[in-house]
């Protein structure tokens, strides 16, 4: 992993401060909804007491019955066609074990009331209403109750059609009979009648009767509760503007309401754009919950809300609305007194400030942090990309001393920085110092041991000349042969280092020509030809010249270095490749030869002083090989400014040695020199 990369992963950490400004933003809206629900619950409480106050009534305790208003005329057949509007709010009066049982409907137009009562119930014993076993069979028992007076209806007929039902109990009131229609199908009957004109009885409750099951329930006379104009335009002048405030009886229907979400008090251009809504609803406020039962007109209220508030607990929730992107808060508290619960009054307020507020804090938050951020990141990538670089500088100049055996061709890069890269650079320095006195050591030590080594040699051999003209006994002949053919290797050892040593001095005092590389080449290629001793020398070379600038004498010293060493390694009847190459940035001289592959360790090290592979030759008699040719290529190589390499064939066959050179540095005439 790249120092920039992980420069780039630290900056990437500073995202959590993002994320910990939105975390604060959510936490100051949150705090700023919970303010404005303890508002709107106060709120909803003043306006609680004053209802209470100015006299209009709330509704009535205990279990109703809600008369709906019928939108279009009733026609009393028996079928539900023209109740499809008000059928979804049909009030489940059935037994305990199985409320759905018994569906019954109530609807007013001016003052008729209407009643429609489904059962379910696929058994069939039914009777007209004035047969005396009515009372055994399937049926439905309505019960009147106006005033002091009561009377109770047996709904049934023995057949589908119209039916007439008489009247038990005295009144004055209420109807001494109902006539209604019947009609059934697989899955139960449908009983539809309507009250004569001008009868509103106060309380009605209904019980369903099944043949088939022993016990009955005795119908529970209910309060009738309507939705009530009066108290509707009496809660109007309370109802604080942009809010809407509902009456709402048990079982959450509507008996009075006043007011309008309007939210036109914000200007348009204020309003946040979709993808503001998105933002607030997703990142800010996901927790919008509220019951969508609560929008528009209904009779009915069938939202966790409402049901909170009638149970006896004041309850909160918001929601969003499509128009202008304004949310909803909702207060429901309940409307309890001394003799029991009176329903709830709901509350409802809509807000476009709140979202727009935190948009806004949320929109400058982001542009705030993508700016601070671009800019770390920009001083990240500056400060890493400054850092590799004055790394990279360190780490070339660390190769090039090892290349160039501790030797700098300047001062190490970084040295003078006062931070840990400067430490680091002042320890490489002192350490390429040591390195190069070493090796300046080893590449002196030839020449000192050649010169040490003369005169005990020189003392040797005179020694050796001297013993020769005494008589010696025969057994001893074969020692002193010995020892002089010691002296004599000892002799071309030291003659070999004198004249690596002379041959470093002339590379370096060398003088540049310009000639032709091609023609030097393929001269010494003619030469060799007779020193193969059997091998084939095969030969590449450009078709047009090759105008270089250098040293002939050395470059064609450092073939003889390479050819020698090739005629070394290759076996009879092997060959030996000898090509030169033009590209852009010089001249690069090849000789390939079949034998063995070179050990991956020496690739590196065989250009270096006294390195050498054939240390068997020395040991079996041969001639001793002191690893200095190698290292002449090298030394001529870059004095051509340009470097010698060694590598294994593809194909695993031999070898191949190469020489990279560019040219020498042309010398400028001194001022005033002809």
């Amino acid at each position: 992993m790249s120092l920039r990369f992980k420069l780039l992963l630290v900056a990437l950490s500073t995202l959590a401060l993002p994320w910990a400004g939105w975390q604060f933003v959510r936490q100051v809206e949150l705090l700023l909804r919970q303010g404005q629900e303890q508002a709107l619950l106060a709120s909803a409480g003043m306006l609680a007491k004053t209802v209470e106050a100015r006299g209009i009534a709330w509704p009535p305790s205990g279990p109703v019955l809600y008369l709906q208003r019928a939108s279009e005329r009733i026609v009393v057949d028996g079928y539900a066609d023209d109740w499809s509007e008000l059928r979804p709010y049909a009030q489940a009066l059935g037994p305990s074990q199985d409320a759905q049982k018994l569906r019954v409907t109530l609807a007013r137009d001016k003052d008729t009331l209407y009643l429609l009562a489904e059962v379910r119930d696929a058994t069939r014993a039914r009777f007209d209403p004035a047969d005396a076993r009515s009372a055994l069979g399937d049926h439905v028992e309505l019960l009147l109750v106006d005033g002091g007076e009561s009377r109770r209806y047996r709904l049934t007929s023995a057949a589908p059609g119209a039916f007439d039902a008489p009247a038990e109990g005295d009144g004055e009131r209420l109807p001494p009979h109902l006539s209604g229609m019947l009609q059934e199908d697989g899955s139960g009957y449908r009983i539809e009648l309507r009250l004569p004109r001008g009868v509103m009885p106060e309380r009605i409750g209904l019980a369903v009767r099944d043949s088939a099951q022993a016990d009955a329930t005795p119908p529970e006379p209910r309060r009738l509760i309507a939705y009530d104009d009066g108290a509707a335009r009496s809660l109007q002048p309370l109802v604080p503007a942009h809010t809407r405030t509902r009456l709402v009886a048990a079982d959450g229907w509507l008996v009075a309401d006043a007011g309008r979400l309007d939210t036109a008090g914000v200007a348009a251009r204020d309003a946040p754009g979709g993808f503001a809504n998105f933002v607030y609803r997703v990142l800010i406020a996901p927790g919008f919950g509220g019951s969508a039962a609560l929008d528009g007109e209904r009779p009915r209220l069938d939202a966790s809300e409402v049901w909170q508030a009638l149970s006896g607990v004041p309850a909160t929730s918001w929601r969003a609305v499509d128009r202008g992107g304004a949310v909803v808060l909702t207060a429901s508290i309940p409307l309890q007194s001394a003799d029991g619960q009176h329903g709830a009054l709901v509350l409802e307020q809509a807000n476009r400030a709140l979202p727009l507020l935190a948009n806004r804090a949320l929109v400058g938050l982001a542009g705030s942090t993508l700016v601070a951020l671009a800019i770390a990141l920009a001083i990240l990538l500056a400060f890493g990309a400054s850092l590799s670089l004055r790394i990279r500088r360190l780490r070339n100049a660390a190769e090039r001393a090892v290349r160039t055996s501790g030797r700098l061709d300047g001062p190490m890069p970084l040295a003078d920085a006062s931070d840990e890269l400067g430490d680091l650079a002042r320890s490489f320095a002192k350490l390429v110092d040591e390195v190069a006195a070493y090796t300046d050591y080893l590449r002196t030590l030839a020449s000192k041991l050649s010169h040490e080594l003369n005169t005990p040699l020189a003392i040797v051999k005179s020694s050796l000349d001297n013993l020769e003209h005494h008589d010696v006994p025969a057994a001893a002949r074969p020692y002193l042969a010995r020892a002089r053919d010691g002296a004599e290797r000892l002799g071309t050892i030291v003659r070999a280092m004198s004249e690596a040593s002379r041959v470093e001095r002339a590379i370096a005092s060398a003088e540049a020509e310009d000639f032709d590389l091609r023609a030097l080449v393929a001269g010494c290629a003619d030469g060799y030809r007779a020193l193969c001793d059997g091998r084939e020398l095969r030969l590449e070379l450009p078709p047009a010249p090759v105008p270089f600038h250098g040293a002939p004498d050395l470059v064609a010293q450092a073939l003889d270095k390479l050819f020698d060493n090739a005629c070394s390694f290759t076996p009879p009847g092997g060959w030996i490749a000898l090509s030169l190459q033009v590209d852009a940035t010089g001249a690069v001289v090849r000789l390939a030869n079949q034998g063995p592959s070179l050990p991956a360790a020496m690739q590196e090290r065989l250009f270096d002083s006294l390195v050498s592979m054939r240390e068997g030759s020395t040991r079996s008699g041969g001639a001793p090989h002191l690893g200095l040719g190698l290292y002449v290529v090298r030394l001529v190589a870059e004095l051509h400014q340009g470097r010698a390499g060694a590598a294994n064939l593809a194909d695993g066959t031999g070898v191949v040695f190469s020489i990279a050179m560019s040219g020498m540095l042309r010398r400028r005439l001194a001022d005033g020199a002809t």
